[in-house]
C-alpha cells in the first residue's frame, strides 16, 4: 500500500485527504473493508479536515460499528486532538449516550481518557463508573480513564464516591493512596 507523501506546502496531503474523504462518501457505498482502508490511509495524513470527518463518521449511526470504532481509535491520537478537543469530546459523549454496541461504547469510553481536560468528560466517566446498571466492561474502562486523568479535584471527588462502590472500592482506595490522597 502506498501512502501519500507531503509536498513542501502540504498541498498533496490536502488533495489526497479530500480525495479519500470523497471516496469514503461515494455512492454506491464502499464496503466495510474499503472504508477501513481509507481510514488507515487518512491516518497517514496531517490535515485539518480529517478530524471533523472522523467525528462525522463516529457519530453516524448508519456507519458499521467496525468503521465507527476504527474512526474512534484514530480520534484518540493525541496529535490530532490537540487542535479542537471540545467538539471531539462532545461527539464521543453523544456516542456513549446513543450507542448500543458494547464494543463501540468501550472504545468511546477509552477514547475519553485522552480528553479528560474537557468540561463534562470526567463527569461522564464518573457516571459510567458509578452506574451499577452499566456493564462491568464499560464501568472498568471508565474507571481506567478516570485513573489516566490524574489527581484533579473532579477525578478525586469521583474516586472518593467510588470507594463506597462494591466493585471499585478497593481499587479506588488504592488509587487515592497512590496519589497520596487516601
Amino acid at each position: 500500500m502506498k501512502f501519500p507523501q507531503s509536498g513542501a506546502n502540504g498541498k498533496l496531503d490536502r488533495d489526497e485527504a479530500a480525495r479519500l474523504i470523497e471516496a469514503f462518501r461515494a455512492r454506491p457505498r464502499p464496503s466495510v473493508l474499503a472504508k477501513l482502508d481509507i481510514l488507515l490511509q487518512l491516518g497517514q495524513i496531517d490535515d485539518p479536515q480529517i478530524v471533523p470527518f472522523l467525528v462525522a463518521v463516529v457519530t453516524d449511526p448508519a456507519e458499521p460499528n467496525k468503521v465507527r470504532i476504527d474512526a474512534l481509535k484514530r480520534l484518540s491520537d493525541g496529535l490530532r486532538l490537540a487542535l479542537d478537543r471540545r467538539p471531539v469530546a462532545e461527539a464521543i459523549m453523544r456516542v456513549l449516550r446513543e450507542a448500543v454496541s458494547l464494543d463501540l461504547r468501550l472504545q468511546a469510553t477509552l477514547a475519553l481518557a485522552e480528553l479528560s481536560d474537557v468540561d463534562g468528560v470526567l463527569t461522564t466517566l464518573g457516571g459510567l463508573a458509578l452506574d451499577p446498571a452499566e456493564t462491568i466492561d464499560v464501568r472498568y474502562a471508565a474507571f481506567t480513564s478516570l485513573e489516566q486523568s490524574g489527581p484533579r479535584p473532579e477525578s478525586i471527588a469521583l474516586l472518593r464516591q467510588l470507594t463506597a462502590d462494591e466493585t471499585f472500592s478497593r481499587a479506588a482506595r488504592s488509587l487515592l493512596a497512590w496519589w497520596k490522597l487516601g
